[in-house]
């Protein structure tokens, strides 16, 4: 029996992320507060998404819900408001991230200039399009459809903290310290599970709701990025690359779950709610 121990949103892709007690479930991700995962981004002025990766001042970018704004602030920088309410009259411009193209509606001058100085570099902030639907890869969901917003490719990321704590033994053995969960940007934490047997789970189901993890999860340098000061450190993967290597992911260092919502759609998921994890086999 899995418990759910963290709800997390990212309301603006690779910035900081918003704790929650509940949120609803959604065929492209989680959603609370009026607001949906994911569902803003900045691109440069040719629409390519940026992200930590090359930018990690973008993790101390921290939203959060203001009556009917989400409010973001920056150190030094005078909080922007962004509505809640979609802008029928936005303007259309066309994104990418990764492989994928996109219509997104452009934010306006007001949001390009201030994330262009929390930021550090001439950008743009996006949000997605309630008309648009970014559909996602049937490769690893044995054909059924589901669908994202501005995640890297899948609508749920799930990570045990079994496995975080595993690492953790890990990193202190070899003289270094132990790391947050955040510095693996979750969108669901479960206990309850023993280390990395999110891998194997078929189903977390209960309650009329039923999540398929579909595709592990390759890791890039952002776990190396302290996620309260932007500022990166001792990267894990030399560590985590001695037993998290993934033949399925020819080698790259996995940790974590991408996830789809099978069953559920419209339902709420809350801290403490627990859920059966069943094995593939």
């Amino acid at each position: 029996m899995a418990t759910i121990s963290e709800l997390v949103l990212y309301p603006i892709k690779s910035c900081a992320g918003l704790s929650v007690p509940e949120a609803m479930l959604c065929i492209d991700g989680l959603a609370a507060h009026g607001m949906y995962d994911r569902e803003w981004m900045v691109v440069t002025q040719d629409g390519l998404f940026l992200t930590q990766r090359e930018h990690p001042r973008m993790a101390v970018i921290a939203p959060r819900i203001d009556g009917d704004t989400l409010l973001v602030e920056a150190p030094g920088m005078t909080p922007l408001r962004l509505p809640l309410a979609h802008d029928a009259g936005a303007a259309s411009r066309a994104v990418q991230i990764w492989d994928d193209h996109v219509l997104a509606a452009d934010c306006g001058e007001a949001a390009a200039l201030w994330f262009s100085g929390a930021i550090g570099t001439p950008c743009r902030l996006v949000r997605f399009r309630p008309d648009v639907v970014r559909p996602t890869s049937t490769k690893w969901t044995n054909g059924i459809p589901a669908a994202t917003r501005f995640s890297d490719g899948y609508p749920i990321l799930l990570i045990g903290q079994s496995s975080l704590d595993d690492l953790n033994t890990r990193l202190l053995r070899a003289g270094r310290a132990p790391l947050p969960m955040n510095r693996f940007r979750p969108n669901l934490v479960v206990t309850g599970i023993d280390a990395f047997e999110e891998d194997f789970v078929g189903a977390f189901a209960g309650d009329g709701v039923a999540l398929h993890p579909v595709k592990p999860c390759a890791r890039c340098p952002i776990p190396s990025i302290d996620q309260a000061t932007g500022i990166p450190g001792p990267d894990p993967l030399d560590i985590l690359q001695a037993y998290r290597a993934n033949a399925r992911m020819d080698g790259a260092v996995t940790v974590g779950m991408n996830v789809i919502v099978v069953d559920g759609i419209g339902h709420t998921v809350r801290v403490g709610q627990q859920l059966d994890a069943e094995l593939a086999f």
